[in-house]
């Protein structure tokens, strides 16, 4: 994916091969994303199926915590420096990223069938992909949804935090069905954001300003998929138990 340089473009047309300077990032959006969520899929795989990196990582608590933290580092530093990182630092963090991602999430293979989980991630795709689409093409402006799904967010970390002690199933219930509404409308904001990114991209005067934008899109699109496949993973995995 080569950078594009912002002095190419020319009455809506751009580098990407004649497109619009908006559809080709929104592409690379999505391409970023696809990508990521493969990386992610691979990761979990190989690591389920062998013994001695499973033994590794979660029978040693000090190396799986070590890898939540280097997650949370890496989506921390890219969303925080991303205009002081160049497009391919950025693209490297984002695949380091999806590929830890991957390691950790190998434990759904144990604790839940194999069936369960290709259900919930035929249901993650079909609900994100119609809410990105509502996103992409309606005229209402979502942003003032913004704040609200933050704060619900805020409220669902907490809530799972104490819940953690309290072990309360009611609550639990609670919290993965209220996760699954608010990652469905964080899909829908999000998109819609990315695409007021674009915009601004496109006339920024930063030659590197497409990738960023492709790559911070594609992480907050990643991130509204993973979370809502887990928590649908969740809610399916309950509901055959």
């Amino acid at each position: 994916m080569n950078d594009y340089n912002i002095n190419n473009y020319d009455r809506g047309t751009s580098a990407f091969s004649g497109v619009s300077f908006f559809t080709g990032v929104m592409t690379r959006v999505y391409a970023w994303m696809t990508a990521a969520l493969l990386i992610t899929a691979g990761a979990a795989v190989f690591v389920a199926n062998n013994p001695t990196m499973l033994q590794v990582i979660f029978g040693n608590s000090a190396v799986l915590m070590g890898l939540v933290i280097a997650e949370l580092a890496l989506v921390i530093g890219l969303s925080w420096a991303i205009n002081r990182l160049s497009p391919t630092t950025a693209a490297v963090m984002f695949v380091i990223y999806s590929l830890i991602n991957g390691v950790t999430l190998s434990s759904i293979f144990f604790a839940y069938q194999i069936g369960t989980i290709y259900s919930a991630f035929a249901a993650t795709a079909l609900t994100f992909g119609g809410m990105s689409l509502v996103g992409y093409t309606t005229k209402k402006d979502l942003s003032g949804f913004g704040g609200l799904l933050f704060m619900g967010l805020i409220g669902i970390i907490i809530a799972s935090v104490v819940n953690m002690f309290w072990h309360n199933t009611i609550m639990d219930s609670i919290i993965t069905y209220i996760g699954v509404f608010m990652f469905v409308g964080l899909t829908a904001y999000d998109t819609q954001r990315i695409k007021a990114m674009s915009a601004q991209a496109e006339y920024s005067g930063d030659p590197s300003a497409a990738s960023k934008v492709a790559i911070m899109g594609a992480l907050a699109l990643y991130l509204d998929f993973i979370n809502l496949f887990l928590y649908l993973l969740r809610l399916l995995g309950r509901n055959r138990d």
